[in-house]
């Protein structure tokens, strides 16, 4: 029996082994496979830049999506920045004779389609031709396809071309039916990121803030398809009204599209317009390998180094979102390195963490005083992520980002009624007067409430403390267009908020020409992540369990999930947040 037994772990023993052997040998092969990837890329001539479903445009290395076995060029990721300038390449490459937009869905930001279309438009003054092709067609990929000199629709397909809307979603009802207190705090009538917890329906002051960041989006995209496609203003308007982009032959009869056929003949007539014979190949080009084909190095020169901030502001040293603690080490590092002449700072964020965001603040404030930093702006820098802008030498906005939002409140949930009503209750033993001001079972105290109130409003006065040294106005200008209100970056122009309007790109140009620079490197900050680091993040089971979630409900639908159940959007703190992600898909 003793031998039995000694058997059986021997073997189990040697399965354990045998697994953890396995599991390192498989990471070292996933590694080297990963590495093995990053083969060169040969331009062959004839060939067709390609924007389609394979490339997710990002704004930042930490939007990077890739997961533990996308080891492919499938989901490969683009920089705005680089997808930009591959375009601008391309327009005097002899190899790339034209660009083919092939996307039904477009994973990309409003003012990163607003970019991608302007290089478009540029590159199509080289006399080169712009073709674009679709099948069920979103309203992102057509306002990125309809400045194709042609717009060819599959018989059967479709253009979801219908204007903007948003839905707000409101949880007060939520919480009252099962006992949740909530206790908001805030400064700024337009401070809507509080109004799900305080209303069941949308505030006046709310519904004219996004009526009127709806429809200054909403004319600027909009006069820009009506233009390409040659289509009067009024005429575009019925179209858009009586959604006749989801009626093949409507959308052919008013203009959307210019021939209905199939993607075979497509690429046919692509093939045609090169002089390429029917059985030959069609080289087309991703955008993705196409700036791997040309990619510079960064080890040498001086530098001119981008540092992203996406995501919500929180205090902590995580990759994802931006953590304070790791991005008071890239600012350090970037003004500690003598390579690098400046910094231009790219926002996309709606905020979040007051502390967090003063952090970072300071420390760009340090940086500007050894280098210039020039900030540009994404899809929103609003609220903590216009506050972080306020140590800038200039800002460039997008016309469409959603920007502004100066304001401060707090969001303190308690559970006393749902509690009581389970029979649950407390007692408290305390110290001093205000050991427990704040309990999850009883709420906040009344002293609580007006202390955490003068804490808010001394944080916004300290907001407006700084836009007025950057912005170089007086308080009541600042607090007159402040209070929580959200802007569309053109009209933050109007209003002295952002100095000019331009891209990524700009700044990059800008802030070399501030720093004395003719010749330069861009070198973009935080880097990605390795391999190795990727592999250990994804294995992470907070990671594993929000991607499945995310998979299942859709991307919207895991936001407002987050809203009610995420601990870091419910945490008792000053928060300088924006609610509004506004997208044209």
């Amino acid at each position: 029996m003793k031998s039995f037994f000694k058997n059986v772990l021997a073997n189990i023993v040697a399965i354990v082994i045998l697994c953890v052997v396995f599991f390192f040998f498989f990471i070292i092969m996933l590694v080297f496979s990963a590495m093995g990837s990053e083969k060169s890329v040969v331009v062959k001539k004839n060939s067709v830049l390609t924007i389609n479903l394979k490339t997710n445009i990002i704004d930042s290395p930490t939007e990077e999506q890739t997961g533990l076995f996308d080891i492919s060029d499938q989901n490969k990721s683009v920089l705005i920045y680089d997808a930009v300038e591959a375009i601008h390449k391309a327009k005097t490459d002899d190899n790339i004779k034209g660009i083919s937009i092939e996307a039904d869905y477009l994973n990309a930001g409003v003012t990163q389609i607003d970019d991608l279309r302007d290089a478009i438009a540029d590159f199509k003054r080289s006399g080169k031709f712009v073709y674009a092709y679709g099948n069920a067609v979103s309203q992102a990929s057509y306002y990125l396809g309809s400045v194709a000199d042609q717009y060819y629709l599959n018989p059967a397909g479709m253009i979801e071309l219908k204007g903007l809307a948003t839905e707000v979603t409101f949880f007060k009802e939520f919480a009252d039916k099962y006992g949740i207190g909530i206790e908001v705090i805030r400064h700024g009538k337009f401070k809507s990121a509080v109004e799900p917890f305080l209303r069941n329906d949308i505030s006046p002051e709310n519904r004219e803030q996004l009526s009127t960041l709806l429809n200054d989006i909403w004319k600027n995209t909009s006069s820009k398809m009506a233009a390409s496609r040659k289509i009067d203003t009024a005429a575009f308007r019925t179209v858009v009204d009586s959604l006749y982009g989801m009626i093949p032959e409507l959308g052919l009869k008013y203009k959307l599209a210019d021939k209905l056929m199939q993607k075979t003949e497509y690429d046919r007539l692509i093939k045609s317009k090169l002089n390429i014979k029917d059985d030959e190949k069609l080289n087309k080009i991703s955008l993705g390998k196409y700036i791997a084909s040309y990619s510079e190095d960064e080890k040498s020169g001086d530098k001119i180094a981008v540092l992203y901030a996406s995501g919500s502001i929180y205090g902590g040293d995580e990759y994802n979102d931006i953590y304070s603690e790791k991005y008071i080490k890239y600012i350090k590092d970037l003004q500690n390195n003598d390579k690098v002449k400046a910094v231009v700072f790219r926002i996309n964020s709606p905020g979040g963490s007051a502390n967090a965001s003063d952090e970072i603040l300071f420390e760009l404030q340090q940086l500007k005083k050894k280098k210039p930093l020039i900030v540009s702006f994404g899809d929103y820098a609003a609220s903590g992520g216009y506050y972080i802008a306020m140590a800038a030498d200039k800002i460039y906005s997008e016309p469409n980002t959603l920007t502004g939002s100066i304001g401060v409140f707090g969001v303190i949930p308690y559970f006393k009624d749902v509690a009581n009503k389970n029979g649950i209750r407390s007692d408290i033993v305390s110290t001093n007067a205000n050991s427990q001001y704040y309990s999850a079972l009883n709420g906040v105290t009344p002293y609580g409430v007006n202390l955490i109130t003068r804490s808010v409003e001394g944080t916004y006065k300290r907001f407006v403390y700084f836009v007025t040294q950057n912005r170089k106005k007086t308080f009541e200008q600042i607090d007159a267009i402040g209070g929580g209100r959200v802007w569309s970056g053109t009209r933050a122009k109007q209003i002295g908020l952002v100095d000019e309007l331009g891209t990524l790109n700009d700044a990059v140009k800008f802030a070399a020409q501030k720093a004395g620079l003719k010749s330069y490197a861009v070198a973009s900050y935080p880097k990605s992540m390795t391999p190795f680091e990727q592999i250990f993040k994804d294995l992470n089971q907070d990671e594993i369990s929000a991607r499945v979630i995310k998979n299942k409900i859709g991307k919207s639908n895991y936001e407002i999930l987050q809203q009610v159940t995420e601990k870091r959007k419910l945490q008792s703190e000053i928060k300088m947040e924006m609610p509004y992600q506004i997208k044209i898909n």
